[in-house]
């Protein structure tokens, strides 16, 4: 990370209300609970940069998160609309339901509205299929997967969708999305601040590839990963059960390959892993094709986990497609790399049992684990926190396990991906044996 983005968080004004969140609490109490804008975490950790006073004051830093003992929204006369975008991820239902009952039960807000459909819902033509959401309503949708507010892609016209946020009296507005998502929420927030309104927008940013920068990790990656692994084992008995048998398995991972990484690393079942940072070669000595021959000379059989985005450098002569939100169209590496397989292996005149597993829609519509469960509700408890002190343009996050607070124009400006030579990548290498690079 060469390059330091200012991390400073946009507001919309002094804070005049008192936080009703600690009522009848001591002084004591009070003070330890809340979080000053004046604390903040180093960005980054290392101490080789920081040997005095002067070198670590100089050092960027990252707002922390937590309630604020003084807000800018009156909770009384305070309406929330929530929105999910993009494409399902574990989790969704349960950042709805802590984002609900956080302002409800914390705050004593009274009004939350759910937008239908992504931001569809805010457009003129569906404000009226918006949802009134109680604590009754998302009370057990953490249970299940998908979203509670359905969702869609593709960008909507920021000035009509303030409009409608006029025309309901919404004061924040939580976007729950990826980077596509927080590029709408960020020319909404502009929109607004071109009107002078007082409305906050607060992201709490999802996508279940983990490749969004200054995370931790993001929501619903560990149970994608997790899952995951079920498939591999599978993948594996099936590989197993079969002379030369090859068990192929493709996972989550548009441009970054943490997915395929961490199911990996859980199972020690896979001897291959493709991911879209590590260019793919299928033919000659030192390409996939020949490692896997003699993967199977050696062993009998095989597993190769894939990344949905792996291989595209196969493709770089073709045009590039887009689909309704601007996102490059992928090939389809899955089919093709098990029709390559086939093919090689039948030139030779060589047996292979090939099974192909593509679990990604199951695995993103599952309810989120334990472990993501409390992720969740820690991301929408300070979301609210942020947004009822008047934050805007900005987005919750962990980063070295605290909370904080990150303007939206830096988690967009660039994607978060595996280092090829990161200590990521090499545990990968070590777990499957295979060569560094195909080239």
């Amino acid at each position: 990370m060469n390059h330091v983005p200012d991390f400073s968080i946009a507001s919309l004004g002094r804070c005049k209300h008192p936080s009703p969140i600690v009522a009848g609490g001591t002084d004591t109490a009070r003070a330890c609970y809340f979080v000053g804008d004046d604390e903040r975490i180093l960005f980054d950790d290392h101490v080789t940069a920081a040997t005095t006073p002067e070198a670590i004051a100089e050092r960027p830093t990252i707002e922390l998160a937590g309630p604020r003992e003084a807000i800018y929204f009156d909770p009384a006369h305070t309406r929330i609309g929530i929105v999910t975008c993009g494409g399902l991820c574990p989790g969704l239902n349960n950042v709805v339901r802590g984002l609900v009952t956080v302002a409800h039960y914390r705050y004593g807000v009274r009004e939350c509205l759910g937008f239908r459909y992504g931001y569809q819902g805010l457009t003129r033509a569906h404000r009226g299929e918006a949802l009134r959401l109680t604590v009754h309503d998302v009370s057990e949708i953490h249970l299940r997967g998908g979203t509670l507010l359905s969702s869609s892609r593709g960008p909507q016209e920021p000035a009509e969708m303030v409009d409608c946020l006029v025309d309901l009296g919404v004061n924040v507005l939580f976007t729950i999305g990826g980077d596509g998502t927080l590029r709408g929420a960020l020319a909404i927030a502009a929109e607004v601040a071109r009107r002078g309104l007082p409305i906050a927008v607060v992201g709490v940013p999802k996508t279940i590839d983990n490749d969004i920068m200054y995370l931790d990790q993001s929501f619903g990656f560990g149970t994608a990963y997790e899952q995951a692994v079920d498939v591999i084992v599978g993948a594996h008995n099936e590989a197993t059960g079969a002379p030369n048998g090859v068990g192929l398995v493709k996972l989550m991972g548009r441009h970054s390959g943490f997915i395929a990484c961490l199911a990996t690393l859980a199972t020690s079942h896979v001897n291959f892993t493709l991911i879209p940072e590590v260019p793919l070669q299928l033919d000659g000595p030192r390409g996939f094709l020949h490692s896997l021959g003699t993967r199977l000379e050696r062993r009998g059989h095989a597993v190769v986990v894939v990344a949905e985005g792996a291989g595209q450098n196969i493709w770089s002569d073709s045009p590039a497609r887009h689909d309704a939100s601007g996102n490059v169209k992928l090939h389809d590496v899955g089919p093709f790399l098990a029709d390559a397989i086939r093919d090689h292996f039948k030139q030779l005149g060589r047996e292979v049992n090939l099974k192909y597993l593509d679990p990604s829609y199951m695995i993103r519509s599952q309810p989120a684990n334990a472990t993501d469960g409390v992720y969740c509700w820690r991301l929408a408890q300070n979301a609210v926190h942020a947004a009822m002190a008047g934050k805007t343009a900005m987005v919750v996050g962990q980063w070295h396990e605290r909370y904080v607070h990150l303007p939206m124009q830096a988690v967009i400006a660039a994607r978060r991906r595996v280092e090829p030579e990161g200590d990521l990548w090499l545990s990968v290498l070590e777990s499957t044996g295979q060569p560094h690079s195909w080239t």
